[in-house]
């Protein structure tokens, strides 16, 4: 595989820092404010250099998409706000389709990660069954109520201790960079 080395140097600061929010994450279970802060506002940065990688449209887009994807998760209790702000700084970074295929490579190794530790853990059927309650409530919010919803994503949890998210945005954010935006 050839790798650019433009590429690489262009992207090297949001990677390094996507990596140590996945260290973090692994280790503390939280992604620091400052990390998160640094990853939005350096994907901002480079939008307005001649090495841009984005426009500022693309990142200010980006960023956007990437903030309100997980924060519809983080509300019904799926997701951690330091998830929420650290795909947001991403878009800054990638632009709007690149964070959206972040946020979805992302969220299949997240499902296969938890079905995989539900079942060595020996609760896939309550990680089953909470699945399709929380289901049958989202598709049922209007008669719920919103208060319902997420009082019912906040106490379906399956497995305990999740594997933390950020490792598997880092993982998907190199499959983008690789595949979608085409570092080669």
């Amino acid at each position: 595989m050839h790798v650019s080395m433009h590429a690489l140097l262009a992207y090297a600061p949001l990677l390094a820092l996507v990596f140590v929010s996945a260290v973090t994450d692994v280790r503390q279970r939280r992604i620091p404010n400052w990390v998160t802060a640094t990853v939005a506002l350096a994907g901002i940065a480079q939008s307005l250099t001649p090495f841009a990688v984005t426009t500022l449209n693309q990142a200010i887009g980006g960023l956007l998409v990437g903030f309100l994807l997980p924060f519809l998760m983080y509300a019904v209790g799926g997701r951690g706000a330091g998830d929420v702000k650290l795909l947001a700084g991403i878009g800054a970074w990638l632009g709007v389709w690149p964070v959206v295929w972040v946020f979805a490579a992302a969220a299949v190794l997240s499902l296969l990660v938890a079905i995989v530790q539900s079942a060595i853990q020996g609760k896939l059927t309550a990680l089953l069954s909470n699945t399709a309650m929380m289901l049958l409530a989202l598709l049922n919010v209007r008669h719920l109520g919103k208060a319902h919803v997420i009082g019912t994503g906040k106490s379906c949890q399956s497995i305990a201790k999740p594997m933390p998210n950020s490792l598997h945005v880092l993982l998907a954010t190199i499959a983008v960079l690789v595949w979608v935006v085409g570092i080669k």
